[in-house]
This record gives C-alpha cells, sequence and structure tokens, in this order.
C-alpha cells in the first residue's frame, strides 16, 4: 500500500508549482500544532496548498500524502497506513478530502494518540462533516477555513499583477489616492475586476475557463444532494427546499428580503425547521444571511445573498435569468466582510461604519448627515471624498 501511495504522490507533488502561494494558508499549516485541518468550498484549493505546503518544508521520504476517496484508500485502514509508515520512519501524514473516508474522526484521534511524534494535516470539502465531527477533535485539531481567492489573490494569479494588502483602515482614509494611482499603472484593472465577480473566486478556472461554470454549479449540487442530507435528518423530499431557496435568490430583481412567514407558507415547514434549513445553507458557504443591526441583533436574516458573485452568475445562468447588477454589487462587498449588518440608514453597517452601496453615480442622499459613513461605488478610480470603489474592499485578504 505504502508503495503506491508513494509512486502517486510523486506525481502529485511533481505537478504542484510554487509561483502562487496563499501565505495566509500556508502558515496555518506550517504552525506548531500537530493536528491541523483545512476546510473549505469544494475547488477553493486545499489541495494545492497541502501539496505546496509539503514540497517547501519536507523531502519526498518524509511525508506521506493521500487522498481518502482513493479506491485502494476506502477499502484500507488509514491507522495501519499510518502505523506502518511511522514504523519507517516518517514525520508527516497529509491526508486529502478526509470526509470520504468512514469514522474518519475516530481514526484520526487514534492515530494522534498512538504516536505522538507523527504530524497529522488533513483537508474536507465537506464542511458540514467536517464541523459535525469537530467536537471530537476539539482538544486537537486547529480547523482553518480556506476562503475563495480575493479580487487581489486573482490579479495575481490571473494577470501577474502582484499588490499589497489593505486595511479597512486605510482603505477609508486613502481611496482616493490608491484607486487613482492603481488605475493609471494598471489600465485594465477595472476590466479585471468585472472578470473576477464572473470566474474569479476559486483558482481551477485556470484549468478550464470555458467550463467553470459547470464545474461550480456541479460543485453545488454535490453540496445538496451528497453533504446536506448525509449528516442531517432530512427526508430527499426536502431537498428541493433547499433549491427553492437558491431560485428565490435568482428569480428576485433585487437582493432578496426576507418574510420568514411566508416562506413557511411556501415552503410548507414550521418556523424552526426554516431557521435550521438556512443555518445548513450558511454552513455551506453557498448563501450568506444578512442580519439586521439593532442593540439585540434579530436572530432572522433581513436580507439572502449568495456567498460570492461566482455562485449568483453560476445559478443565473442554470436558469436562464438576467443578473441583477445591484444585488452583484451588494453580493461583492459583503463576501469581503466576516461580520456585516443590514441597515436601516445606508445598506450596511460593519464596525460601526454605515456603507450604501451603488453605482458610479451614486449620491450621498440617503447618508449625507450621517458621521462614520461612505459610499462605495462601482467604478475604477474616485476623487470625491468618502466615495470608495467596490474593488478596493477585493484589498482586505
Amino acid at each position: 500500500m505504502l508503495k503506491y501511495i508513494q509512486n502517486k504522490q510523486v506525481r502529485n507533488i511533481s505537478s504542484i508549482s510554487l509561483e502562487f502561494i496563499r501565505e495566509q494558508y500556508l502558515e496555518k499549516l506550517t504552525s506548531k500544532n500537530r493536528l491541523v485541518g483545512l476546510i473549505g468550498q469544494r475547488g477553493v484549493g486545499k489541495t494545492t496548498l497541502m501539496l505546496q505546503y509539503l514540497k517547501q518544508n519536507y523531502k519526498p521520504y518524509e511525508y506521506l500524502y493521500f487522498s481518502a476517496d482513493d479506491i485502494y484508500i476506502i477499502n484500507s485502514s488509514i491507522y495501519d497506513i499510518a502505523d506502518e509508515f511511522v514504523r519507517l520512519g516518517g514525520k508527516i501524514i497529509v491526508i486529502d478530502e478526509i470526509h470520504k473516508y468512514q469514522n474518519w474522526a475516530n481514526e484520526i484521534k487514534s492515530i494522534y494518540d498512538s504516536f505522538p511524534e507523527l504530524i497529522i494535516r488533513f483537508s474536507g470539502s465537506s464542511m458540514l462533516n467536517i464541523l459535525h465531527e469537530k467536537f471530537d477533535l476539539s482538544r486537537r485539531a486547529v480547523i482553518s477555513y480556506v476562503k475563495p481567492l480575493s479580487f487581489r489573490e486573482f490579479l495575481k494569479l490571473d494577470a501577474k499583477i502582484d499588490l499589497p494588502k489593505l486595511t479597512l483602515e486605510e482603505i477609508h482614509k486613502n481611496h482616493n489616492e490608491i484607486s487613482s494611482t492603481l488605475a493609471l499603472e494598471h489600465p485594465t484593472l477595472y476590466k479585471n475586476f468585472l472578470r473576477y465577480l464572473q470566474i474569479g473566486y476559486y483558482p481551477f478556472f485556470i484549468e478550464d475557463e470555458i467550463e467553470y461554470k459547470n464545474k461550480l454549479f456541479n460543485a453545488c449540487e454535490k453540496v445538496i444532494n451528497e453533504d446536506i442530507p448525509s449528516l442531517n435528518k432530512i427526508d430527499y423530499t426536502h431537498l428541493s427546499i433547499f433549491k427553492k431557496f437558491i431560485a428565490k435568490l435568482i428569480y428576485s430583481k433585487v437582493p432578496f428580503k426576507v418574510n420568514i412567514a411566508e416562506l413557511c407558507r411556501e415552503f410548507e415547514v414550521s418556523h424552526p425547521t426554516l431557521a435550521t434549513y438556512l443555518e445548513i445553507l450558511e454552513t455551506t458557504k453557498l448563501i450568506r444571511p444578512i442580519k439586521k443591526y439593532s442593540k439585540n441583533i434579530s436572530k432572522k436574516p433581513e436580507k439572502l445573498l449568495f456567498s460570492n458573485t461566482n455562485l449568483l452568475y453560476t445559478f443565473a445562468d442554470e436558469f436562464g435569468v438576467e443578473v441583477d447588477i445591484g444585488t452583484v454589487r451588494e453580493t461583492f462587498f459583503v463576501s469581503c466582510f466576516e461580520s456585516i449588518y443590514y441597515s436601516d440608514v445606508g445598506d450596511f453597517i460593519a464596525d460601526g461604519i454605515i456603507y450604501e452601496v451603488g453605482g458610479k453615480n451614486k449620491k450621498f442622499k440617503q447618508i449625507k448627515d450621517v458621521k462614520d459613513s461612505f459610499v462605495v461605488i462601482d467604478t475604477d478610480y474616485s476623487m470625491e471624498q468618502n466615495k470608495i470603489p467596490l474593488w478596493l474592499f477585493g484589498f482586505m485578504y
């Protein structure tokens, strides 16, 4: 078995480039923690990250890399594989798509406890599965979520334009200077941004741009048809409800506002069931519920958006629907923040700052008397105070 795995890993490692590396996640893998897991949507680049980590830090005889969905691995014991590897002097074992292996959490725990010198790294695309099992590994594992590419990362990978990260404070203070300088130095930057919104969040666009949306749609279908029912006691007839949520977002001509009572009647489910289904969709990173900001933040979402604009465009193509540009702008903007809320004044509030999002001619009318507020406009650069180009927020990681 080891010989088979090692022969295969040679091919995998040799094809990996170190030209573009997402350093923030490589730092997670190189930490002193013995057990580290990467989770993230299918196609986000977890496999590449782990192979780059091995290529940069270890000699071939020191590591063992394999995918748990390999037909030879599925019918084997990963504990036995680790045992044989350690006896031969192995230092690190890396397991991809760990959720494909039955009873994986118990075996990982046993490997961790039995071989105290062994470093263990794993990844999983089924975030529902990994997070469900996380509790059993909580004393041992560090779990890191790998985000889709930021606009800054996309520029480096697609156009070979390497630009520094910006803090939110830098964007607020220096947006005029930064946007005008970058637009002048890189005349195609705004065109790159429009391309990113459609096919830039997942690095597999490099392999096949034409089939990009088909691949992304198929990955989403797997989430709904495989990941969700595998861990939740959901009748298969109820899977249509998840698809109806998506259809609601697509057919809405403006960013979808949530009416819980109306949705419960339409889907013929109780309020608690609907709330559970929304939580599941949020965990899968397909949909981003946005709650209303107040002293007592509501548990119910005020708006539903896709987690990123590539998902929005992909499902719109599948449904044959034209995308609403206002929804595109809000979806991108929200995707740049870890924590953001719907606001009655302006559109959103994050870290105490009010934002109004719109086209390049958007005025200050809705927030003209609001302190600590900005208009975010869809344009290549801005020379107006408190008007920030939308794409600049894609430089925060």
